[in-house]
């Protein structure tokens, strides 16, 4: 069944049931009276059409704010690259893993300094005067082994000499090893090498003075063979 109108009007026979809030509608009898209404119909389905790109705004309206999406996508490269990061970065060694090994630092090739260094009698020894040697810095282990073995590969000329800074420390460690001090470290300055617990650094110098062969941690003999006989030539 039909309802009334908006103003309480029934229904005209042969109508469907009409929304209330539509009101009172009237069916003009000349189909030419609803032209205008028809023509702004039209207006604005092609305005509906046209692409958005091409309509204008109406004075006071805004356009809709794309701020939102622009932080949603912010956030989510942000957690992207932060789970990245998470699994690139390098992790700290666990405990029984082997230790971080740090390199030496590289020799300067070259010359060395007119160094003075001092023997036991507190006398100072040029160290042009030694050369060719092979000089062994034991200020941070003695490593007496190590010093006999280079001493007994050493060709005839080479000479073996061991420094410390300590002056008391001066003292020879093997036959045929010239023990001496360097109290103010100009060595380790000039080489730029800092003493490592356990370990003796050696220096292989020609007798130009020129370090050709610096040995961080002096072990077998078979590690610098080569360069200890070439000192001699």
């Amino acid at each position: 069944m039909g309802m009334p109108d908006a103003e309480g009007h029934g229904p005209s026979d042969g109508l469907p049931d009409l929304p209330p809030e539509w009101g009172r509608v009237v069916v003009p009898d000349d189909a030419s009276a609803l032209a205008e209404e028809a023509r702004q119909v039209r207006r604005e389905l092609r305005q509906a059409r046209r692409p958005a790109a091409g309509r204008r705004r109406p004075a006071g309206a805004a356009w809709p704010s794309v701020g939102l999406p622009v932080l949603v996508l912010l956030v989510a490269l942000l957690v992207t690259l932060t789970g990245l990061a998470a699994v690139t970065w390098p992790r700290s060694s666990r405990s029984g893993g082997a230790p971080t090994v740090l390199p030496y630092p590289t020799a300067p090739v070259g010359p060395l300094p007119a160094l003075d260094l001092v023997g036991p009698d507190d006398a100072p020894v040029p160290l042009r005067s030694l050369l060719p040697a092979m000089i062994v810095l034991v200020d941070a282990c003695s490593c007496a082994e190590q010093v006999s073995t280079a001493a007994a590969a050493a060709p005839p000329g080479v000479t073996v000499v061991t420094v410390t800074e300590d002056r008391t420390a001066a003292s020879a460690t093997a036959p045929g090893v010239r023990p001496l001090a360097d109290p103010a470290g100009g060595l380790r300055s000039y080489l730029h090498l800092s003493a490592h617990p356990g370990t003796a650094a050696a220096l292989l110098v020609d007798r130009q003075g020129t370090l050709v062969r610096m040995v961080p941690e002096l072990g077998p003999v078979a590690d610098y063979r080569d360069d200890l006989a070439r000192l001699a030539g």
